[in-house]
C-alpha cells in the first residue's frame, strides 16, 4: 500500500508514518518544516522528505492514501492536487480506525491523565510481554515508536484525544475511533480557542460516550462531577466501572499503595497519578491482566516523558519538568508537588503560551492555581501575543485572576532566564510547567 503524508514531521505524523514503514508500506511526505527529534528518526527510516516545502508532482493517482496532519492548511497545494485527483484523503485519526477496525478498541479520553493512563497500560502490557497496538502522545522508556500497527494484534490502545482531527475534519479526534472499551479521565474546559464555551467542551464528551459501541464498556472517574454528569445522562447501552483514588501514603518520600497484597512502592507521586494508576488498573484487567501481575510491573514506571519527569541536573538540584499547562493540570501538578515536598522550599514556573492561557476571559479557571509554592512564577512572551494577534495582558491581570498576589509575572525571557540563573538550584525543589520551553531555557545547568 501507497501512502503520502502531508506534514509528516508532526510528533503524532512521523510516528504513524514509521509504524506503517515498519508495517512494509510505502511512504512518502512533505513538510514545510521539520524539527528534532522527528527529522532524526524520520531520516534513519529513509522516509525524511529530500526539501522542504509543498510538492503537488508528488501527490499521484497510485497512492492509496493521503494522511492530512493538522499542521496543514486548507488551501495546501498537495491537498489540492489530492482533491483533484479524487484520491482517498484521511485524518490521522480516521487512518488509525482503519488500521483497527477489525481489532477491539481500547480507547483512553478526559481532559487530564490520558497520556499517563495510557503510558501506564502500555508499561504494564510491555512488561508481561503482551503485544497490543497502540497509538500513545508521549515518548515512553522501552519502546522506540509511539504507533504500533501489525495484522496480528488483536486489540489496539488509543490515546484519545478531543482536538479536531484535520483542517478539513473539524472533529474531534476522539470521536472517530468508536471504542469498544474506554476510560473517561475528567473534564476541565480545555482548547477555549475551538470550543468557546464549556457546555460546547462537555459536549464532545457526550458525544464520545455515545460512540461506545453497544455492549461496550466505560471505565470512569467516580470523583469527576462532570464525567459523572456525562455518564449518567447517556443513553446508549454500555457497561460502567467506576474508579477512584486508591488508598496511599508518603513515608521517608517513597509513595507506598495500600493493597490487599500489601504496601506496593512506586516510582510516580501524586494523588491524580495514583487515580490515574486505578484507571489503568481497570482496563488491564479487562484485558486481562490480573492485579497482583499489574502491581508487580506498576512498581517501574516512571512516568510518561514530561509529566512529572525528573530532570538530570549537572549540579545535582531536584527540578521536575511537567507538561501541565491547561488549569486543571497545573492544579493537579502542583498538589502532588507540595504533597511530596512538604518539608523543602518549593519553586513553580508556569508557561502561559496557548490560545486558551493566553485568552482573559479563560484565565479565571486559574484561580488558586499556583497555591502552596513558596515561589510562583508565571512567564508569557508579550512577542508572543503579538504573533498571535492577541491584545496585551498586564502582569496585575494574571495576578488578580491566579488569586495571587505573590505571584512573580515575567513578559521577557532574557529577564526570567536572569532571575533563573541568580537561583541556587540545590537549595529547594523546583517544578517546569509548560508546553513551550521558557523562551529556550536550559534545564540541565
Amino acid at each position: 500500500m501507497r501512502t503520502h503524508f502531508i506534514a509528516i514531521g508532526g510528533s503524532a505524523m512521523h510516528n504513524l508514518a514509521i509504524a506503517l514503514k515498519d508495517k512494509g508500506y510505502q511512504v512518502t511526505g512533505s513538510d514545510d518544516a521539520i524539527f528534532e527529534p522527528s527529522k532524526s528518526r524520520l531520516e534513519k527510516k529513509g522516509i525524511l522528505p529530500e526539501e522542504m516545502g509543498w510538492f503537488p508532482e508528488k501527490i499521484t493517482s497510485d497512492i492509496d492514501a493521503v494522511i492530512l496532519g493538522m499542521h496543514a492548511h486548507q488551501d495546501n497545494p498537495e491537498l489540492a492536487k489530492a482533491k483533484e485527483l479524487g484520491l482517498k484523503i484521511y485524518s490521522y485519526p480516521e487512518f488509525l480506525y482503519e488500521q483497527s477496525k477489525n481489532k477491539t478498541r481500547v480507547v483512553i479520553a478526559g481532559s487530564h491523565g490520558k497520556t499517563t493512563i495510557t503510558s501506564m497500560i502500555l508499561h504494564v502490557l510491555n512488561f508481561h510481554q503482551k503485544d497490543v497496538d497502540y497509538m500513545v502522545g508521549a515518548q515512553l522508556e522501552g519502546f522506540d515508536c509511539m504507533v504500533k500497527l501489525t495484522e496480528d494484534s488483536d486489540f489496539m490502545v488509543l490515546e484519545g484525544d478531543e482536538y479536531l482531527s484535520s483542517p478539513i475534519d473539524l472533529r474531534p479526534k476522539f470521536l472517530l475511533y468508536q471504542p469498544n472499551i474506554a476510560l473517561m479521565s475528567g473534564i476541565a474546559w480545555d482548547h477555549i480557542n475551538v470550543f468557546t464555551t464549556f457546555d460546547d467542551y462537555i459536549e464532545q464528551f457526550r458525544k464520545f460516550v455515545a460512540s461506545i459501541t453497544p455492549g461496550g464498556l466505560l471505565v470512569y472517574n467516580e470523583e469527576d462531577a462532570e464525567v459523572v454528569k456525562v455518564v449518567e445522562n447517556a443513553e446508549n447501552y454500555f457497561r460502567k466501572v467506576p474508579y477512584k483514588t486508591p488508598e496511599y501514603e508518603i513515608t521517608n518520600g517513597k509513595v507506598l499503595l495500600k493493597t490487599e497484597m500489601g504496601d506496593i512502592p512506586l516510582s510516580v507521586f501524586g494523588a491524580h497519578n495514583l487515580l490515574n494508576l486505578e484507571g489503568a488498573r481497570h482496563i488491564c484487567h479487562t484485558l486481562g491482566i490480573m492485579d497482583e501481575d499489574f502491581y508487580d510491573a506498576i512498581m517501574s514506571f516512571k512516568g510518561a516523558s514530561k509529566r512529572l519527569e525528573k530532570v538530570e541536573r549537572e549540579d545535582k538540584g531536584i527540578l521536575y519538568k511537567d507538561f501541565a499547562h491547561a488549569p486543571s493540570k497545573v492544579k493537579a501538578a502542583v498538589k502532588a508537588f507540595c504533597e511530596q515536598f512538604k518539608n523543602e522550599k518549593k519553586y513553580g514556573f508556569l508557561e502561559l503560551h496557548t490560545y486558551s492561557s493566553l485568552n482573559p476571559a479563560f484565565l479565571e479557571q486559574y484561580d488558586h492555581a499556583m497555591d502552596g509554592l513558596d515561589e510562583a512564577i508565571v512567564f508569557y512572551s508579550e512577542d508572543a501575543l503579538k504573533i498571535k494577534r492577541m491584545e496585551p495582558i498586564s502582569p496585575d491581570l494574571i495576578k488578580e485572576k491566579f488569586k495571587n498576589e505573590n505571584l512573580k509575572v515575567f513578559t521577557n525571557a532574557q529577564e526570567l532566564h536572569a532571575y533563573w540563573d541568580l537561583l541556587d538550584k540545590t537549595q529547594g525543589v523546583y517544578m517546569m510547567m509548560s508546553s513551550g520551553n521558557f523562551g529556550g531555557l536550559d534545564l540541565t545547568k
